[in-house]
């Protein structure tokens, strides 16, 4: 799997800071860059893009920033995931990104593992916001609640595998890291979302996301391994 990425940020340092932290994840490629608008809309013109990691404030281009450029995007490109990646805090601009199909939200200021996480967990349809403004705003839906309260247990290998797996290893590896078969990761995968009710990889990010899995996935992994 490989996910095809456009960055758009009108501050090339902070560009090349993603672009280096991101190379080393074998699961993402960068395929563009953008500093406004105009240049985001060549890119994915010319360009495969899944998901456009971009700043809210980003004047000078052809269509705007902001609500109007991310109302813009949504318009032309309807099937393309968007991380509004910024320093931006304000509530109620936040929840109007929502309102037109903009899920996933990070702060600057978050361990680039945070924007790692949020990658593919968007990639798979699961929402992922800033653990610094989800604290502020409680915008994670009621199935948050219910997640962390009444779900079995996974055990520890489970609970393993569900880390690494949301991390963006693929089971193949997983199974090469932990030294199983891959039968075995896989099971132990499908194992998990039956014990937590979940059918589709995108509630298993959602999930890992809600209860903290997908940031430990980051801060447990072995070296080596990404």
């Amino acid at each position: 799997m490989k996910i095809n990425l456009i960055i758009a940020d009108d501050h090339p340092t902070l560009i090349a800071g993603v672009k280096h932290e991101l190379a080393g994840i074998h699961t993402l490629h960068v395929v563009g860059t953008a500093r406004n608008s105009t240049e985001i809309v060549d890119q994915l013109s010319r360009l495969p893009c899944d998901i456009l990691i971009t700043d809210y404030v980003m004047p000078g281009g052809e269509f705007g920033d902001g609500m109007s450029m991310l109302s813009f995007l949504r318009r032309r490109y309807p099937d393309l995931r968007i991380i509004v990646f910024t320093t931006i805090d304000n509530l109620g601009i936040i929840k109007e990104m929502n309102k037109i199909g903009v899920y996933s939200v990070l702060n600057k200021v978050d361990d680039i593992g945070h924007l790692i996480s949020a990658i593919h967990a968007v990639y798979a349809g699961a929402p992922y916001l800033s653990p610094r403004l989800r604290s502020a705003n409680q915008l994670a839906d009621n199935s948050s609640s219910t997640a962390k309260a009444g779900n079995p247990k996974l055990s520890r290998r489970e609970t393993e595998v569900v880390r690494l797996y949301v991390s963006g290893i693929s089971i193949n590896e997983i199974a090469q890291q932990l030294n199983r078969t891959k039968q075995t990761v896989s099971s132990q995968k499908t194992s998990a979302m039956r014990k937590l009710s979940i059918e589709r990889d995108a509630d298993l990010f959602r999930f890992a996301y809600e209860t903290g899995l997908a940031v430990a996935s980051r801060q447990q992994e072995p070296e080596g391994s990404g």
